[in-house]
């Protein structure tokens, strides 16, 4: 895949769009722009954007994201897509009509021949148009307007509903429509150094991306990954309310058979399933044994998971 900002591109075949966390049906999408280009003899491409449109027109709006661009690209780059055009929405683009996005965009800049559209996609200044616009419009400037199928089944695919999978706990089910496990990411940062004293040494995450959705308050099975090396853990998110933390959120992870220093690293945390909810107990000895069960618990579920997928 070719992430290019250049302006001399090959006729594409193309489709357009957000893509937030490329999901089962925006592979879907990509995997209908790769049959047409193979069709026409021409390359793929995705358009799609480094900030959310509309950050762009309201800047205190506060986007929930499944990932961040760095990752969206990573993503994107396994989908098998030739070519990913990172265009930079403006709020000029914002108040094109759809026809003349098409024209002057789509068309002279960016070279399209063939537009796919995703099936519930509109866009255009106040995105007043529907389809049969868009094949309109196509038909005057010569680029074919196709509009994709759904992915097949019956089960709804969206990034609103993975966003609320992973708000409710739902792990699993949102890795499923995802097709791969969630992810976050950050540097190591130093806590209150309860866990240690408890038998059970925590690293404090702070996450990298600001907009990247945090899932439901609880303990997960993870697999952390440090510097290449991949290691079973055992993940909270919450606001401790046993040690009486306020409102502050920590993301809290106790790294299975690892022993070292990892302060200021970077980790990343491999969400496999939700354990528990967050829970106050009545003391500091019920919080302990309650997180030595949890450990147990996540074990038998990473050890089920590897079963499940070797």
């Amino acid at each position: 895949m070719d992430k290019t900002n250049k302006i001399e591109l090959p006729s594409l075949v193309a489709t357009i769009g957000f893509f937030d966390g490329v999901h089962t049906g925006h592979r879907y999408l990509i995997d209908q722009v790769k049959e047409e280009a193979a069709k026409r003899g021409l390359p793929s491409a995705v358009i799609t954007f480094p900030v959310h449109p509309r950050k762009v027109l309201q800047k205190d709006y506060q986007p929930s994201l499944l990932c961040g661009y760095d990752e969206k690209i990573e993503r994107l780059a396994t989908t098998g897509i030739d070519y990913c055009i990172c265009l930079d929405f403006t709020v000029e683009i914002s108040q094109m009509s759809a026809k003349r996005f098409m024209q002057d965009i789509l068309k002279e800049k960016l070279n399209v021949d063939s537009l796919i559209i995703g099936y519930d996609h509109r866009f255009g200044h106040n995105r007043e148009d529907d389809f049969s616009d868009y094949e309109r419009y196509g038909s005057e400037i010569k680029m074919q307007v196709i509009e994709a199928k759904a992915l097949p089944g019956l089960e709804h695919v969206s990034s609103s509903r993975i966003r609320k999978l992973l708000a409710e706990g739902y792990i699993r089910k949102a890795g499923k429509l995802l097709s791969y496990n969630y992810t976050i990411s950050g540097k190591i940062v130093e806590g209150f150094k309860v866990g240690r004293t408890i038998g059970f040494p925590t690293a404090n995450i702070q996450i990298w991306e600001t907009y990247k959705v945090v899932p439901a308050f609880g303990i997960y099975a993870v697999y952390v990954h440090v510097e290449g090396v991949k290691y079973d853990g055992m993940l909270y998110i919450g606001k401790r309310p046993t040690l009486h933390n306020g409102d502050n959120i920590s993301i809290e992870v106790n790294l299975f058979d690892f022993d070292g220093d990892l302060y200021n690293k970077t980790l990343t945390a491999e969400f496999l399933d939700f354990v528990r909810p967050d829970e106050k107990f009545s003391d500091i000895a019920t919080l302990k044994d309650q997180i030595s069960r949890d450990k147990e618990t996540v074990i038998k579920v990473i050890e089920n998971y590897k079963g499940l997928n070797t």
